[in-house]
């Protein structure tokens, strides 16, 4: 209840008895600033961070109040305040430690559920790409197109196809597509390095003015490392022909710089009876310069490339009737090929007055080319189905913000205020039919597509005691061209459209163990160019309004539970479907749900966690019984048990669920749910470290993605709709070893 009264002060302009302002420096033991520092006073409520230089500024400070010191990394110090501190700058030495659950505070400026993301990793980092976007909780994903493609996402009861409804960014760059040849938002992370990861930043929902387009279900943004603490070498080799190699060495380690490159190579045939020759390479640099109180800069510059074979998905009836077993191909001739080069550059000035100006540019240049048949012989009976998607692909955008958070504003406000703008330039963009990848039977689609989003946001937050209160703005600008280039005379069409995102959340840290949470906000996903030339630009900037009730509990060191309340609402959309070149309207949906998590640190070595989501999500417009809203997930849950430095020991088990979900709309033909479990463990001795990775421990029959299709068999009269399915991998066994230097 203090928290409350404080509050009640502040707003009549009664104000505190204690208005001191208790400064200091936080520094690691070899004296180097620690940035980003988290100081929480447990009895105003009241809190700060450190800047670049370690320094920090706490206000209506106390003598006698206890203020936690901590950040993820290094042992938590707990501080009685007293009355001489006021007239000196008082200095702490943080010694570093495991990450752990005790190191996290649960303060109205802080998102707690980043940071347990980050002891997630610590404990069980990330082992191969697929599970790079697991990490997010709730969050599902599966691969049907022998390992190239983009996987499949599953987040709030969407079915994001590969990036419709969730922003994906490495570093602030984006990885969604627009326009996208495939289909929208299409978003290929192959080019990360699964080690190179530092961080996970998420959010779900609507309600962060700093993300734009797509984030509609929520954003997830990968940071890298900005430095190694060691070189690394590691081979791989597994079930399937598999093999894997990787990289890291340093090449630049001096006071203020620091550089490095990794690199990997990926082969595997895959389980499947046709061999997927898969095959992709990456290579990333990195140069991190950093002086603190000064400037951070950041250059990296990545390259990969990738092609494979792939079977499709198969349909029941062919596996049921024995014409093929759940690892064979009706059309093995599907594959691709794509490659991505990034070049990013991240700068930080820290200006005075509690200033910094944040400034991120970006190129990337990116080609892409899509064998598939997803009906076989249900649209050419002599030919088959086979489609090609290909494009030819640069991307160009710049980002600047300042952000202010000093003790200068009233009521403790600060904020972050930024323009930016992204520029897509697709040549080429393709749908045509074709037979064995070679010959060109029809275009169906054909043209270039530029488009430009220019931005500009607010975020400011108002810092009451306990009580956070952050109220945002955007404002995106859009232009879309199109050149048809199948016409035979010139066709060009071009339109615009603005779109302002309100957003307004509250962050309550009613105790040091207890924060309450309500988040409001509009976000938007756009749609293809083609539909918006096709549309005049009607609706093609559909609307989500979002809210979320939640709580993150801590009833000690070892435990933390999080929950939330949500409801989510979408405008009238139309899709540009580009396996056929058609618009599709959806309709207005409406999804609710909650979600539930629980970690707990039993002790140093032993780490425990677990995630339930639930979702209910229909189409308004439809009616009862043929509302569903197709793929959409009811129930979904992942977790496991970790262990790490256990006599040079470390690993994990962990498990995924799906529940049965509806195929199709009136919910008559289902999706089979599925529950799979991994498995992990590796052993390290001075600086060489073997491992084991299981995929499917169980061996559990399952089905990695399903859709409701309607195709039609080389000797079949009529079409059939059916579930056609791409079959999880089986018990896929590989081994691990990897040498320090």
């Amino acid at each position: 209840m203090k928290g409350i009264f404080n509050i009640i002060y502040l707003i009549c302009g009664i104000g505190f008895a204690q208005t001191q302002i208790f400064e200091g420096e936080i520094k690691d033991a070899n004296g180097n600033p620690l940035e980003d520092v988290a100081i929480y006073d447990s009895s105003s409520g009241y809190h700060t961070h450190t800047n670049s230089s370690g320094e920090f500024k706490l206000k209506n400070a106390t003598a006698g109040n206890i203020i936690n010191i901590t950040i993820l990394g290094f042992e938590r110090e707990d501080y009685m305040i007293n009355p001489e501190d006021f007239d000196k700058v008082k200095v702490f030495d943080l010694r570093e430690a495991t990450f752990s659950l005790e190191q996290i505070i649960l303060s109205s400026n802080r998102d707690p559920l980043n940071e347990v993301i980050k002891v997630d990793l610590q404990t069980n980092p990330v082992k191969s790409s697929q599970e790079i976007l697991r990490k997010v909780p709730g969050l599902i994903i599966g691969q049907h197109a022998g390992g190239g493609k983009a996987e499949q996402i599953f987040l709030r009861g969407f079915d994001i196809d590969h990036g419709t409804d969730i922003s994906l960014s490495v570093c602030g760059m984006p990885v969604n597509m627009v326009s996208h040849a495939h289909g929208q938002g299409y978003s290929d992370l192959h080019f990360l390095i699964p080690e190179t990861i530092k961080n996970i930043e998420f959010g779900k929902g609507p309600y962060y003015a700093d993300q734009g387009n797509f984030t509609t279900a929520g954003f997830v943004d990968f940071r890298t490392m900005d430095k190694i603490d060691e070189n690394m070498v590691s081979l791989e080799l597994g079930q399937f022909n598999t093999r894997r190699m990787v990289g890291m060495f340093q090449v630049l380690d001096k006071d203020y710089s620091s550089a490095y490159v990794a690199s990997s190579l990926n082969l595997s045939d895959g389980p499947f009876e046709s061999e997927q020759n898969f095959n992709r390479f990456n290579i990333m640099g990195k140069y991190n310069y950093r002086k603190p109180g000064n400037e951070e800069l950041n250059l990296t510059l990545s390259h990969f490339q990738s092609k494979w074979d792939a079977s499709g998905q198969i349909p029941e009836r062919a596996v049921a009737d024995g014409s093929i077993n759940r690892f064979g191909a009706i059309d093995d001739t599907e594959g691709g090929n794509t490659s991505r080069t990034n070049l990013l550059l991240n700068h930080t000035k820290f200006l005075p007055g509690s200033k910094k100006l944040r400034s991120r540019a970006f190129y990337s240049h990116y080609d892409f080319e899509l064998y598939s048949n997803f009906t076989f012989f249900l649209e050419d009976p002599v030919n088959g189905d086979q489609i090609k998607q290909k494009e030819d692909r640069n991307i160009i955008g710049a980002e600047s913000s300042i952000d202010y958070s000093g003790n200068e504003l009233p009521l403790g406000m600060s904020y972050s205020a930024g323009i930016g703008f992204r520029y897509d330039d697709s040549n080429l963009n393709e749908l045509s039919r074709t037979k064995n990848r070679r010959e060109l039977l029809e275009r169906l689609s054909y043209g270039n597509i530029d488009e430009t989003n220019i931005y500009s946001f607010l975020n400011s937050e108002f810092n009451l005691g306990g009580l956070q209160i952050n109220p945002g703005i955007r404002l995106d600008y859009f232009n879309f061209d199109y050149e048809n280039l199948i016409t035979e005379t010139y066709d060009r069409k071009s339109e615009n459209k603005l779109f302002l995102s309100p957003k307004l959340n509250f962050n309550y840290a009613a105790s040091g163990n207890l924060q309450l949470y309500l988040k409001n906000g509009i976000g938007f996903h756009s749609n293809d160019t083609r539909v918006v030339v096709a549309r005049n630009a009607e609706k093609i900037l559909p609307a989500a309004y979002g809210t979320d009730l939640g709580m993150v509990f801590k009833p000690g060191n070892k435990w933390i539970f999080n929950a939330a309340a949500w409801l989510l609402f979408l405008e009238q959309e139309f899709v540009y479907v580009g396996d056929a070149a058609i618009v599709e309207p959806s309709g207005k949906t409406r999804r609710y749900g909650l979600d539930l998590g629980a970690r707990f640190q039993a002790n140093d070595w032993l780490y425990l966690y677990t995630d339930l989501n639930y979702t209910y999500a229909r189409s308004i417009e439809a009616p009862d019984g043929e509302d569903y809203i197709p793929l959409a997930p009811e129930l979904t849950s992942s977790g496991g048990l970790a262990i790490e430095n256990l006599s040079g020991f470390s690993g994990a088990i962990s498990y995924r669920y799906v529940n049965d979900r509806p195929a199709n709309e009136d919910f008559s033909i289902t999706a089979d749910g599925y529950l799979v479990t991994d498995l992990n463990v590796n052993y390290r001795y001075k600086n060489i470290q073997v491992g084991i990775i299981v995929e499917n421990l169980l061996d559990t029959e399952w089905n990695e993605t399903q859709f409701a299709t309607e195709s039609r068999l080389r000797n079949e009269q009529s079409p059939v709709e059916e579930i056609h399915f791409t079959p999880g991998t089986p018990f896929f066994l590989r081994g691990k070893l990897s040498l320090y230097f």
